[in-house]
């Protein structure tokens, strides 16, 4: 089976993780926020439209630099393998009947009206006793990670080509 390769621009959404495999190999991950922007016709300017994250996994050297340099909020530009992830969690009970009973909401449960607004994205199987939580996680196992210079970055300016980078003193040779 053939691999998806995508290039993705956002910004860094966590502080990297890094952390070394118990056979001495680094790795490191963060999630990284991508926010689509589209044209408002109304309003006759651009406009946020939603925001995917996606979870960057990078290895070796490449953990190690992307430890060391990136921060949260930077801008980023990532390039990698796509991997989508189905994942299930049984649940004892309907939760969104559990939390207005206790007139609460737990983090990370979402309730159903916001299942059915993400359109398929998250789902409840079962009829609400002992069903089960399913949701998709996408994840990105990076081959190059770089700041993203077009939309600025505090890490790096740019350098004019108007002006040298090292001045070197002239040698005036006597005859």
């Amino acid at each position: 089976m053939n691999e998806s390769w995508v290039t993705v621009v956002g910004n860094a959404a966590t502080r990297p993780d890094f952390r070394e495999t118990a056979a001495g190999v680094a790795v490191a991950r963060f999630r990284l926020a991508v926010t689509v922007r589209r044209w408002d016709r109304r309003r006759e300017t651009w406009a946020d439209a939603y925001t995917s994250f996606y979870t960057v996994w990078t290895w070796r050297s490449l953990a190690a630099n992307v430890a060391g340099s990136v921060s949260l909020g930077e801008p980023l530009l990532v390039h990698g393998t796509l991997r989508l992830r189905e994942r299930e969690r049984e649940q004892a009970r309907d939760p969104s009947q559990d939390q207005m009973r206790r007139g609460r909401a737990e983090r990370g449960v979402p309730s159903r009206q916001e299942e059915e607004e993400r359109g398929g994205m998250h789902g409840t199987g079962g009829s609400g006793t002992g069903g089960a939580t399913r949701w998709i996680t996408a994840e990105i196992d990076a081959v190059a990670v770089g700041h993203d210079l077009s939309r600025g970055t505090s890490a790096f300016r740019r350098v004019s080509q108007a002006k040298p980078l090292l001045s070197v003193p002239s040698r005036a040779t006597s005859p």
